[in-house]
Parts: C-alpha cells; structure tokens; sequence
C-alpha cells in the first residue's frame, strides 16, 4: 500500500544513504535570474558542463519591470541579474524565454501552460513556491542555490524523505468562495509551522470540484504552513489541462503517459504519518490581518484577541498587529485600503483575470486605489485580450500592466509605498515584502475585486 507521494518518490531514486538523504533523479528544472548566478558560477570553476541542458528551461520573471519592457531595465541590480541568466543560458546553452519572449513570463505559470509540468513527475526550481506544480500529482520543491548547482551537474538531488500528510476538504465551497480563500483556510488552521516536515497530499471532494488552475493556486500555498511541497492526485482535469499542450506527450507517447498516469493515486489503506479533515462550507471569503499568511480569518470576523494566543506567540503578535496598524479584537471589514495587486504565481492566470473582471464589470475603481492587474505569463494576456477582458478592465477604469512577478516581492519597481494598505493575491505578508513598510493583506481575487471597486476591504458576497 502506497501513497501517490511514495509511488512518484520510489520511482526516481537513484541511490539510498542508509539513515541520510536520497538521491533523487530530477525530471524538470526551472531557473530564475534570483537563485542561478552562484550556481553557474560554480559549474565555471570546477569546469563541469550542464549534464543535461534539455531538462532546464530558464525565464526571468522576479526582477523585470511591468512597464516598458522593450526598454532597457533602469535597476542597475535588476538589470545585471537579467543579463546574467541571459548570458549564463547562453554559455551553457540552456532554454532561455528572455524578456521579450512570447513564453516568458512567472516560472510557475510558464511551465504548465506549455505543457513542461507533468504528472508523476519530480520539478525543482531556485524557488520556493514551486509547489505550484505538485497540482499535477508531480513531487515539486523549491531548492537552494547550491542544490541548483546541484541539479544542473547531475540532473540528480540529495534530499531527505520527508513525512506523509493528508488533507481532505468534504463538500462543497460557498457562493464567491475561491481556492485562494480555501487554501488562506488551511494555513490558518495549521498555522505556518504546521506542516513542517511534511510532503502534503490534498484530497476529498472540494479538491477534486476543483479546476486545474485553483489546483495550482491551493499547491502553491502549501509553503506558507511549512509543508516541503503539496500535490494532488491526477485526473481527467489534469489530463485534459495538459493534452495537446506544446510540450506535453503525443500520440503514441501520449497513450503510454496517460496509462501510467492514471495509476498514480494513493492506495486504498495506505497509512499517512498525519491525516486532517475540514468541511468546505466552513470556508468564507478570507483575509489576513497580521505578517503571516498563517494569521488569517474569515472576511467579516474579529482579529484574535491577544488572550487567545499561547504566551509564546504575545510579543510577535503584538508585534505584527503593530505593524498592520491594527487592534486584536477588531475587524478589518470595511477599512480603508491604497493599492489592489492581481497577479502572482499564486493568481496570476487567466482563471483569476476573468474573476476579477467579471466582478469588476459595471463597476467603476474606486478613487483611492492604485491597481496593478498583471498577468503571469504572455499568454495569459493573450488569452486576456482574446476575450475582451481587458475591454471590461479599461471601462471600470483598470489598466493591464505587462507579465512579471511585480508587487508579490519588492524585487522591481512595484513597490507599495511605506504604510500604505494593499489587498494582494500573491502569497506573502512578510514586513517589507512588497516594499520597506509596506502593509500587505493577502485575499482572493475576488475579495481583491470588491475592494478595488469599494477602495475598502469588502465582503464580496455583499455587492
């Protein structure tokens, strides 16, 4: 009896060190401009090539600007990191979807909408949030930058066997209750340590109700409780998300990956070292209140108190509601907000642009906010003007910006002024994340929508 974890695992170990790591064969590699520099510069010093350069594809995506990008980058730091994968691809003559490609765009939107993540499969990347891709039913995993050197030299990983978890979600989600808010739940409940240790396989009937895209959304979360990486198992969702992708089998090659990928579920009876389970009509649109995606709650609930935390946790609390320039026990529901940022890894595709403009059509943004709609990839914003949806953004007074990681991280030139609010759909809340003293509520697309039309946080069952 084996779980869809162990069945991916065992099937790519290489060698076993007895009471150490194992070493794991590495299907697919991805690479940014953040992680890969030292890791090419040591393939230069000990004079090693890149074993096996099809298996890497290369996208810069954390540093590029959302503007203007046939221009030259006006960050110095964000300009030199940018041409030095440009560069190192070249010298290793590895895939590079540069600036300006049609296929460039965020590293986790790229690599499934091509068709490069797949079932069963084992996906690493300089990148923490490459859990995105375990939505396939893929073992995937953010590494170090020694690990990418690693990876490059031998197409092999040392790592340790994490542990096994389970969670289920039984029922249905509520009216405007999206993946980004199921996922928001589960972190809260578990808290950022929670799943510390653990290889998280999600399943029950809300996760299977769910399309390949809010799959990625939920994955890609899995890092914010301390979970190595999240996957669920493969089905005719995932198979029919990925048939006919350029990248993705055919034919003959087709008809053999699909009867080995529908054997990939857990096992009747296989034992998890932890299993969990939560009722979907339990989860309401969400928001966080605090300086961790862990310090969440229902849209139209009251902060914690400072009693019902452990005495532990008082100081960083205090400490993180100081931050927010917020009060236990208060609600955050109808607080004035600055900026509204739709994009990410986590909502950067075409599923959250049609969301939040579906919601948004009508309507008009409010005057306080400061907007950045940006895609994840090039081909979201194709998809994006293929269906009109940049029409209805322009008519309620939003501008599309050009695809890049942006606001998720203060690494280009969307930075959130000091002690400004933003409602985010990225995945971090961190103090700074999103620029020195900026004050981050992570929410869903659409709670994101309501807010930018309302220029406060807003429950958007309500409108």
């Amino acid at each position: 009896m084996k779980t869809l974890f162990d069945k991916i695992w065992d099937a790519h170990v290489v060698t076993s060190v007895n009471d150490g790591p194992t070493q794991l064969y590495i299907n697919r590699h991805f690479c940014h401009e953040v992680t890969s520099p030292q890791a090419f510069d040591g393939l230069r010093k000990r004079n090693l090539k890149v074993l096996r350069p099809e298996k890497t594809i290369c996208t810069p995506d954390h540093n590029i600007p959302t503007i203007d990008q046939d221009k030259p980058i006006q960050d110095p730091v964000s300009r030199f990191q940018v041409d030095t994968l440009t560069k190192n691809a070249n010298e290793f003559g590895v895939t590079l979807w540069g600036l300006g490609h049609k296929k460039n765009g965020v590293v986790h939107v790229v690599g499934p909408e091509n068709g490069l993540t797949l079932p069963g499969s084992t996906i690493v990347c300089g990148d923490s949030h490459t859990s995105t891709h375990g939505a396939f039913g893929a073992i995937a995993f953010g590494i170090g930058t020694s690990e990418v050197e690693m990876v490059l030299a031998s197409q092999c990983i040392l790592q340790p066997r994490p542990k096994t978890m389970r969670i289920n979600i039984e029922g249905e989600l509520g009216d405007k209750v999206t993946a980004k808010d199921l996922a928001l739940y589960i972190i809260a409940q578990q808290t950022t340590g929670g799943a510390t240790g653990y290889f998280v396989e999600y399943a029950g009937a809300a996760i299977r109700a769910l399309s390949m895209e809010e799959r990625m959304t939920v994955c890609n979360l899995s890092i914010e409780m301390g979970a190595r990486g999240g996957l669920i198992a493969p089905d005719e969702t995932t198979f029919s998300y990925v048939k006919g992708r350029e990248f993705a089998p055919k034919g003959e090659e087709w008809d053999k990956s699909l009867a080995y990928w529908q054997t990939l579920k857990t096992d009747e009876g296989a034992k998890f070292d932890k299993e969990v389970t939560y009722q979907a009509a339990d989860i309401q649109p969400m928001v966080t209140y605090g300086t961790n995606p862990g310090m969440g709650m229902g849209i139209n609930q009251s902060i914690p108190t400072l009693e019902s935390v452990d005495e532990a946790g008082k100081i960083s609390y205090k400490k993180s509601l100081d931050y927010m320039g917020f009060a236990a026990g208060e609600k955050i529901e109808g607080k004035a907000i600055d900026y509204v940022f739709l994009g990410s890894c986590t909502n950067g595709r075409i599923e959250d642009f049609r969301a939040f403009a579906n919601f948004v059509k009508g309507k008009k943004k409010a005057d306080n906010v400061i907007a950045w709609l940006v895609p994840g990839s090039w081909g979201v914003e194709k998809q994006i003007r293929e269906e009109g949806l940049d029409k209805i953004l322009v008519e309620a007074g939003f501008a599309l910006r050009q695809p890049g990681c942006s606001a998720c991280l203060a690494m280009n030139d969307d930075k959130v002024p000091a002690g400004k609010y933003a409602v985010s759909t990225s995945n971090r809340n961190f103090e700074g994340r999103q620029g020195p003293g900026a004050r981050t509520i992570l929410a869903g697309p659409l709670v994101a929508a309501a807010a930018a039309v309302t220029g406060k946080i807003t429950d958007p069952r309500s409108l």
